[in-house]
């Protein structure tokens, strides 16, 4: 009877569960293995497009409370667009060197709200003068709180942390961080499902069916169902706003679905460079450093797993917490770049585009830097870049319902290392899962209703501290799932085999496997520069 429940009928020994791999098989291009350049082109080109969601999203809900009209908003997209694509080559030659695309960070949207409805900006009633005002406020905190990343992540301190990190609890942080932007998927989908829809259902049915309907010798269809399906959707929705479908609908609906309504293309200059202070000096204030410090810590934290999710996909070794630290110490060089040149927030690792990685199965790293190529030269041809920039955000968050996907099954993939038999197991992985939605849900409801924040002390800068970091689904989960692993000790061993911690051991410094200097190494041997430990 046992025999045949554990075989489903048949003999248990005929039946072999899947090995446990370090890397990832099936990755057609994996991070130094690059495609040939026609194809490495038109990927990076796809690369581009994705980062224009959160490029447009984030200046767009800030410019116009900062005070700002179309032409500021459109001048904001392309100055992080701009330093987006300088961040990502720093990234990818000197930071972890994964094929990761840096772009502006959610985490620092609460911070820069506080800072733009301080009191001390009341005073300004030309709104041009409030939003330059603003933007310098913004920028000092930036600029202060870059130093903090570049401290933790230069000096080793990162490290440290990533080394307690097991199997076990990768997973609520990997997951955590795709699902933790569940609100940029089917929500902002929701606001023009006409348009979204659509480029949902196609973008399934391309990358997933028709490659198994249509076989070819070469990858085109799965590789390229971004290419193949926001052109199709676009002139759908461009049809539906010249028919005049959208003509004296809300206001909100207009924004979401018309293709002429975003004022980038009109805003925006043909040729412009963007430069360091264009707003003006910084100014600085403690408090609010103080705040965009906690932002920082969130973004850090999300990278990580972020990190963690791309060598899966990059079809690398496991990354040694040393190159971690070294990615976490270029984030904040990233940060200080965007206080330099008014990004409006900070940078983090871009999610969607890991997820990117996963669909087309090419992590090689030259598609990304071909990207930030992309993002530099079209920041600097205003008009041509504003074009692509007006894609409706609906057709972006359909993509992104595929790609967070990906990145939530890789953070489940590390399952495999783990004994999932074990109750230790299950306590560690269900309770910091559930804490992680569970929590941020608690204040997000708060923030909703009429009643003041739940953090609401005489402190608005902790109180936006607080806020911040347990508002963020990721920073919650992983913050348990990493307290209970090194705490909870079960067993001969500790917990450690239950946690999977066996398996990543030999990864835990950077000289203990030699395939880290084939994927993690420094360009120009500046690894003797600098040593990873």
């Amino acid at each position: 009877m046992a025999g045949d429940a554990a075989g489903g009928g048949g003999s248990a020994g005929d039946l072999q569960p899947h090995p446990v791999l370090e890397q990832l098989p099936d990755i057609q291009y994996c991070m130094n293995s690059p495609p040939p350049w026609p194809e490495a082109i038109l990927l990076g080109f796809q690369h581009y497009l994705l980062t224009l969601g959160i490029t447009v999203l984030i200046p767009s809900i800030l410019v116009p409370q900062m005070g700002g009209g179309n032409d500021e908003k459109a001048r904001a997209i392309q100055t992080l667009l701009f330093v987006s694509g300088l961040n990502t080559l720093l990234q990818s030659f000197f930071g972890t060197r994964l094929p990761n695309m840096v772009v502006g960070s959610y985490a620092f949207l609460v911070p820069a709200t506080s800072i733009l409805l301080s009191k001390r900006y009341n005073k300004f009633e030309d709104p041009l003068e409030r939003y330059e005002q603003t933007m310098r406020g913004i920028q000092g905190a930036l600029i202060a709180t870059s130093f903090f990343q570049m401290i933790v992540g230069f000096l080793g301190l990162w490290r440290n942390v990533v080394r307690l990190i097991s199997p076990l609890s990768a997973v609520p942080l990997v997951t955590s961080t795709a699902v933790g932007l569940y609100h940029l998927g089917f929500p902002m989908l929701g606001r023009c499902v006409e348009v979204g829809c659509p480029e949902l259902i196609l973008m399934v049915f391309i990358s997933q069916y028709v490659p198994h309907f249509m076989k070819s010798k070469r990858a085109i269809y799965d590789r390229y169902a971004m290419l193949f399906s926001v052109p199709i959707v676009w002139s759908y929705a461009h049809i539906l706003t010249a028919s005049g479908v959208y003509d004296g609908k809300p206001p909100n609906t207009q924004i979401s679905c018309r293709t002429d309504r975003s004022g980038l293309v009109g805003g925006s200059p043909w040729i412009q460079i963007p430069s360091p202070f264009q707003w003006g000096t910084p100014t600085f204030n403690a408090g609010e450093a103080l705040a965009m410090m906690a932002a920082s810590f969130v973004a850090l934290i999300e990278s990580t797993g972020t990190f963690i999710a791309t060598s899966r996909y990059g079809s690398a070794t496991p990354i040694p917490p040393s190159v971690i630290s070294r990615g976490a110490g270029w984030l904040g060089i990233g940060v200080l770049l965007n206080g330099f040149f008014g990004a409006v927030t900070g940078s983090t690792i871009s999610v969607e585009n890991v997820g990117l990685l996963a669909v087309t199965r090419v992590g090689s790293r030259r598609v990304i830097q071909i990207s930030a190529g992309f993002m530099i030269f079209f920041s600097v041809l205003g008009k041509f870049g504003a074009v692509f920039a007006s894609i409706p955000l609906p057709i972006i968050a359909a993509l992104y319902c595929v790609f967070f996907a990906y990145v939530f099954s890789s953070g489940l993939g590390f399952l495999q290392f783990c004994n999932l038999n074990s109750f230790r197991t299950k306590f560690i992985l269900g309770f910091s899962i559930f804490m992680g939605f569970s929590i941020p849900q608690y204040l997000k409801e708060y923030q909703l209703s009429s009643r003041p924040g739940h953090v609401h002390t005489h402190s608005g800068p902790f109180n936006d501290m607080m806020t911040v970091i347990f508002m963020s689904n990721a920073t919650v989960a992983a913050m348990i799932a990493l307290l209970l692993d090194t705490t909870l000790s079960w067993g001969k061993d500790g917990g450690s085999n239950d946690s999977g911690s066996h398996w990543w051991r030999k990864f835990s410094s950077y000289n203990s496997d030699v395939r880290s200097d084939e994927f993690y190494a420094l360009p120009f041997k500046l690894n003797k520069f600098f040593p990873a430990h």
